[in-house]
């Protein structure tokens, strides 16, 4: 007897899996909050340089001391990182001479004067990471995901060593405290090194959540419990939106996003153990204990009872049957993935694939400013558009299938961010939203894909891998906004090219539509 038949005999989609899907879609929704924090946090207002003696000018309005102290953009604004060495008056008699001197035009020398219209206080305004400093604001977020991807590998083998509840919950104690750590920041050294570990212990929440709900659910539901976690982080999307807009100070935006992990801590306590991972690591008993108690809560109260299954009350046999052929003392670890030729090529492909998909995920998502709506309007739009476009993949990759789903909507993707480099500016916010929507298909499909293509021994570290992968790509993402500054379409055409070409690696990956989840390396070898 397979898993899935023990299931039929429970109820593979009760009461029982409704409960916990609703309580680990908790932490779902939280994860945005920190993912795409980065766009409130690191916000840069628009700012100049401080002028000296500003005193001195007491005749001139604000306007005027900008006029003289501050030179002009060809589009008539104010610079954000140079100023006069020297006050310029003849531009009160005509402000349209600009010098022609350069020698008189410095970097600043006092700092900067920020506008806080939009925001009390971010990390930018914090430490000045403006101008020559730009980049260790944008290294910000890459800091974040560095600590995601590092987590993806200690939590992909941890929580396929100790168990996928106990890992969580050690996650999201961990998520608090270097939540709160960060919150309480007293430098820049201080807060990167806090959002890097705070990484690390998100990304064993995004690990565990969705298999830990997916390994209690019966093959005809998989993929609806997978789209509908998956909606909980488009509905933390447009809370983070909401959330950004009434709290404008950076360090109470951080207490804020981070507080709801208190909440799942809580609820975890109704969370079991995946009974999968209990049986194919020999613990048979914890593993009857909670079927039990799923079969009560589903009202098969006769399952205790059935003479095939639990004969004069006594633990299966098909549960001790469905152990893995695991010796003593052996532990399976990311070396695994590439032992066997079909495991190998599924590993080469995901990492591949999962790489473009936050990539070209995370590089419009961080780019919220360049679409023509104010940043909160924009976030809130990113966030609602991929409800639809979870609906539709729904449909999809029950009709069309995991493989093709997943391909097209990478490629589209890569497409859609490429088409914005020759669309005209007014059309530029249509593509963005549907660009959005195929990237938020795409990254839904691949946690739901890969869960089907990794056996219950070895899937959390697939898992790890593939977000190890994922979170590499989420790292450089923000990185790649500053090569503008080489050519202004330059990352849109990265952005276009690594989307397109992961999606394509997509068609050489099995299908697993309508298959079960494997148990054991032997079930994907002999597959194929």
């Amino acid at each position: 007897m397979k898993f899935e038949d023990l299931l039929l005999e429970i109820d593979g989609f009760g009461k029982f899996q409704i409960l916990i899907l609703f309580i680990l879609c908790l932490p779902r929704m939280n994860l945005p909050m920190h993912f795409l924090l980065h766009n409130f946090l690191a916000a840069t207002p628009s700012h100049h340089c401080a002028i000296p003696h500003q005193e001195a000018f007491v005749n001139l309005t604000t306007e005027e001391v900008l006029l003289i102290s501050i030179p002009r953009e060809p589009d008539g604004t104010f610079k954000s990182c140079e100023m006069f060495s020297q006050p310029q008056f003849h531009l009160l008699l005509n402000s349209s001479l600009q010098p022609e001197n350069n020698s008189i035009i410095q970097e600043c020398q006092h700092g900067w004067v920020y506008d806080h219209s939009q925001f009390t206080s971010t990390i930018s305004t914090q430490w000045d990471l403006v101008c020559e400093q730009r980049g260790l604001n944008q290294a910000t977020a890459t800091f974040f995901f560095i600590g995601v991807t590092m987590g993806a590998v200690v939590f992909g083998y941890l929580s396929d060593r100790f168990g996928r509840k106990a890992m969580l919950l050690l996650a999201l104690v961990c998520a608090v405290i270097f939540g709160m750590l960060s919150a309480a920041s007293v430098s820049y050294s201080m807060l990167a090194i806090t959002r890097t570990l705070t990484g690390v212990a998100l990304s064993g929440v995004s690990l565990i959540v969705l298999p830990l709900g997916m390994e209690w659910v019966d093959v005809e539901h998989r993929t609806f419990s997978g789209i509908l976690t998956s909606m909980f982080w488009s509905i933390g999307n447009m809370l983070l939106a909401a959330i950004a807009y009434l709290v404008r100070e950076w360090r109470w935006l951080l207490v804020a996003v981070t507080g709801p992990c208190l909440l799942s801590i809580v609820c975890l306590w109704w969370v079991p153990e995946s009974a999968r991972w209990l049986i194919a690591n020999g613990k048979v008993k914890r593993a009857h204990r909670h079927l039990l108690r799923c079969a009560r809560m589903n009202g098969r109260k006769d399952f205790a009872v059935s003479p095939e299954l639990f004969p004069s009350f006594h633990l299966s046999q098909d549960l001790r049957r469905m152990t893995t052929d695991k010796k003593p003392g052996e532990n399976y670890t990311y070396i695994t993935l590439f032992r066997t030729p079909v495991l190998r090529k599924i590993s080469l492909c995901s990492g591949t694939l999962w790489f473009g998909v936050a990539f070209s995920y995370y590089g419009m998502s961080m780019n919220l400013t360049g679409f023509g709506l104010n940043m909160y309007l924009s976030q809130f739009v990113f966030g609602f558009i991929e409800i639809p476009a979870k609906m539709i993949m729904y449909v999809l990759v029950n009709r069309v299938g995991r493989r093709q789903s997943q391909a097209w909507a990478l490629i589209l993707t890569g497409l859609c961010i490429g088409a914005n480099i020759v669309i005209p500016r007014r059309k530029i916010l249509f593509l963005a939203i549907m660009g959005k929507g195929f990237s938020e298909a795409a990254f839904t499909t691949a946690f739901l894909y890969t869960c089907e293509l990794y056996p219950t021994v070895l899937r959390q570290n697939g898992m790890g891998y593939s977000s190890f992968m994922a979170r590499l790509g989420g790292a450089l993402a923000p990185l790649v906004f500053l090569l503008d500054e080489v050519w202004r379409s330059l990352p849109e055409v990265t952005y276009c090219g690594v989307a397109v070409c992961c999606g394509l690696v997509a068609f050489l990956l099995p299908e697993t539509l309508h298959v079960r989840l494997p148990e054991g390396i032997e079930d994907i070898e002999k597959t194929q």
